[in-house]
This record gives structure tokens, sequence and C-alpha cells, in this order.
């Protein structure tokens, strides 16, 4: 059993979205997927006739959630662990286990949306990720879109570095370089970036972005705060961090980003 695999089988993603501060991730993405989803169906495709892909479904909480909505979904997982729980929910998810790197079961050109939501979090090279950028690639529709989700360096910094003072054991032991960025290795099993690291994956990848937000913003910042509000305070936060998501300016501050990208029609 591998280290990411011992942590997944303890770490429960589930409740970690189901939280405050993880349902603005997931109220945000999923603001967006429907967006791209609602563009199809405009163009006549009905609900069960759009192929979505979730690389990375974990214990499928956005593959379950669009499956319940009538599309199509295909979920690749590789924890047993994960995958054995969301084969569990009992929803339409064809569910299989599989690897970010090496889509080969799966056709050319075949999905609508394709959401790449873990996997970038976990591999720790240039050549990984943009490996798994061309795999997504690969398998979705000319003009199709993909979700990709990446853990951001300020966050990391900001909070393990010096919230939780390990300012001085990152600096000893070479984890932060002179500006520091993180340097991660696959034992830390995350991986922190910055925008202009992401810009360069899309790049290489030869994907085209549509869009890039902050998909949790301030939110893990206040857990606190967020699990103390009413429901009509938190539902304004929510209207407030959803108008300012996609500004420049706070882009690379929260704990995710989700870069939106095109797949080229050839």
């Amino acid at each position: 059993m591998t280290e990411l695999e011992q942590y997944y089988n303890k770490f429960n993603e589930e409740k970690r979205l189901n939280s405050r501060y993880g349902q603005v991730e997931f109220r945000t993405s999923m603001k967006y997927i429907h967006q791209a989803l609602g563009k199809l169906e405009k163009e006549g495709y009905a609900k069960h006739e759009i192929q979505v892909l979730d690389i990375g479904a974990g214990t499928g909480k956005y593959a379950v959630a669009l499956a319940d909505e009538g599309y199509s979904v295909t979920a690749i997982e590789l924890v047993r662990y994960n995958l054995g729980i969301l084969k569990k929910k009992g929803s339409t998810v064809d569910a299989r286990q599989g690897n970010a790197l090496h889509l080969s079961k799966l056709p050319d050109d075949h999905y609508h949306i394709t959401l790449l939501f873990g996997p970038m979090y976990h591999l720790f090279t240039l050549e990984d990720k943009v490996q798994a950028l061309r795999e997504a690639k690969r398998v979705t529709r000319p003009n199709g879109t993909i979700f990709v989700a990446y853990c951001m360096n300020e966050y990391g910094v900001i909070t393990y570095a010096f919230k939780e003072n390990h300012i001085q054991e990152c600096l000893e032991n070479h984890r932060l370089t002179e500006d520091f960025h993180c340097i991660s290795e696959p034992k830390d099993l995350y991986d922190y970036v910055r925008v202009e690291d992401i810009n360069r994956y899309a790049e290489l990848a030869d994907l085209t972005r549509l869009r890039i937000l902050s998909a949790d913003g301030p939110a893990n910042y206040i857990r606190p705060v967020l699990n103390q509000m009413d429901d009509q305070t938190f539902e304004l936060f929510m209207q407030y961090h959803l108008s300012v998501c996609e500004r420049p300016e706070l882009l690379g501050a929260g704990a995710h980003i989700v870069d939106i990208l095109r797949k080229k029609d050839e």
C-alpha cells in the first residue's frame, strides 16, 4: 500500500467537502461545471447524452451529484478505499480504478466534460502534471471542457510555515526556495503551485484557457468564522465569494484554484 493510499484510508474527503469551508469549494466548482453543462444542453444534447469523466474522483462527491442529475458519468479513482465508498453509494456512476497518468482503457475524444480535481495535488514533477493534462485532453472531445484543480503555494506557506510555526524547519530542510516557493516530495503527499506554474502546464499541454478562479477564496483561513455563521450570513458570504472568485488579485491566495480549459478542435 502506498503512502497516498494509507493517507486516504484515514482522511475523510467526504466530510471535508460537506463542511462549511468545503461547501464553498464544492458549490463554486459546481457552478462553473453547470455552466459548461448548460451550454451543451442549449446546443441540443439531452442530459443522458452528455458524457462526464471524473479523474481522481475520490469518494464521488462530484461524480455522484452529476449522475443524480441525469448525466452519464464515468469515475476513475486510484485509491481502492475511496473507490469502495463510491461504489457503495448505489449511483449510476461507472466507477473504475485507474491512474490519471495512464488512461489507456478510455477512448480518445469521448467526454464532453472532464474533471481533474484530485490528481494534480499529488503529482510532483512538471512531466507528470503535463502528462495528466495530456491524458485528460486525449479522452476529451474537441472543444470539450477540462476542469483542473491545484493546491496553492501561498496557502501552504501562510498556514503550515507561519501559522503552524514550521518556518524554521522548512528552511533548514530546504522545503522552500529563496522566494518561498514550496519544494514538495511524494512523502509530503501534496504539491503546491503558483499561478505561473499553472500557466506553464496548460501551455505545454496545448490547452486553451476559458477561465481561472479561486475555488475557495478566504474560506480555509476563516473556518471557525464560517462554522459560526447562521445560514443567511453564510449565503451572503457565498454571494460575495462567487462575485470575486475570478479576480486576478485573489487567485493565488486561496487554498485551491480551478483552471477551466478547452481542448482545441484540431
